[in-house]
């Protein structure tokens, strides 16, 4: 049984503000996979404050796209609504999309790549959970495909929906950013420490040229030379993050960009607050969100009260497989949908013996059905 969220957003915002700025600096990360441009139509921008003494907040870019999302028809399961254990936590869905044109990054474009970033707002803790982009879900009106097909089908809402009706989580506010943004937010923190292996420093160079054939015609870039820990730049670690063609595939690429997310909030807490602004201001333009710019004003200067602790990947290693299904093509197969909400749920909350919702029995039921006949064993 299903229900409309009814979450006042006054006192949601009063709840959630102290912690919005780290995510506008670091959540530029979810477009390095894709060939984003940068937005110019197709929602309303809203502009904020300065911050006294520093610099002006949201200048030249005129603040982040704020969508304007209606709450009602956000559908949560009235069982996770109830839910004690989520009380609490701050879940935000994060989105990358493959957009070729301005009004894709809105919609009609797929969410290659999804996370849902889980936050503590007791502890600070976050959580971050990678949806990997072919997971066969009931992307909404009961058709069953590779989950990133809900943002090119509904946008936001939708892509919001099919985690919340899937995974038995209550979110509700999202982020989808622009690619220049990740080279902005990286160039801007004095770039990120990565430790590169031999078998990505074979694809990584040919990335950082492939994104400037694609996006940044007329740029140059420095080629990474040598494996090892060392300091990426903001191209160097895009390329970093869209590499694939290496042992692990799809699952390894969405574990860099955790990996890279991590690293730039590693670098984040190291910068003073001036620093902290001009960041933002670079990136501002290129984000689109459901969270207010006064909300991500509120606290800048606190960046270091704040922890990624732990990530993982969904559906998790030891509860998935992959198969070729007809005409919906590879796709990442959660063995048995049921166990992997349970695992999700102890992860982000710390939920032992989670009950799923009917829903996702339901769900669980049907993607067995259509895909067993695929698995080999």
């Amino acid at each position: 049984m299903s229900t409309k969220a009814k979450t006042s957003s006054s006192k949601k915002r009063g709840r959630i503000a102290v912690f919005i700025v780290e995510f506008a600096l670091i959540l530029a990360l979810l477009a390095v996979v894709f060939k984003l441009v940068l937005p110019s139509s197709g929602a309303a921008q809203e502009g904020g404050p300065s911050l006294p003494g520093s610099s002006s907040v949201g200048s030249g870019n005129g603040g982040p796209f704020i969508a304007s999302l209606d709450q009602e028809d956000i559908v949560i399961h009235s069982e996770v609504e109830q839910n004690e254990e989520m009380k609490g936590y701050w879940n935000i869905a994060l989105f990358g999309v493959d957009a070729v044109t301005d009004d894709q990054l809105f919609g009609g474009s797929r969410s290659d790549s999804t996370m849902i970033a889980s936050v503590n707002m007791d502890t600070g803790e976050i959580r971050l959970v990678s949806v990997y982009r072919d997971t066969y879900l009931n992307v909404g009106d009961g058709r069953y495909r590779k989950c990133n097909h809900a943002y090119f089908a509904g946008g936001a809402k939708q892509a919001i929906n099919m985690l919340n009706e899937n995974m038995d989580m209550n979110i509700s506010d999202f982020v989808t950013v622009g690619y220049q943004a990740l080279v902005d937010v990286v160039n801007g923190v004095g770039g990120v420490w990565i430790d590169v292996d031999s078998a990505e420093l074979r694809y990584i160079n040919d990335y950082q040229y492939s994104i400037i054939r694609d996006t940044m015609q007329g740029a140059t870039y420095t080629e990474v030379t040598q494996t090892g820990m060392q300091l990426l730049d903001g191209l160097q670690a895009a390329a970093y993050c869209r590499i694939r063609y290496t042992k692990g595939d799809d699952f390894k690429r969405a574990e860099r960009q955790r990996e890279v997310l991590k690293a730039i909030q590693d670098q984040a807490k190291k910068a003073d607050l001036n620093t902290l602004i001009d960041v933002f201001n670079k990136a501002v333009g290129n984000i689109y969100t459901s969270i207010d710019q006064k909300d991500i004003l509120e606290l800048i200067g606190k960046v270091a009260d704040y922890t990624i602790v732990d990530e993982g990947g969904f559906p998790t290693e030891d509860m998935r497989t992959t198969a070729t299904l007809g005409s919906k093509g590879s796709c990442v197969i959660p063995l048995d949908l049921e166990s992997n909400v349970v695992w999700l749920h102890q992860f982000l909350f710390n939920e032992a013996d989670y009950q799923v919702t009917d829903t996702v029995k339901e769900y669980s039921a049907v993607i067995r059905s259509d895909t067993t006949p695929y698995i080999t064993h």
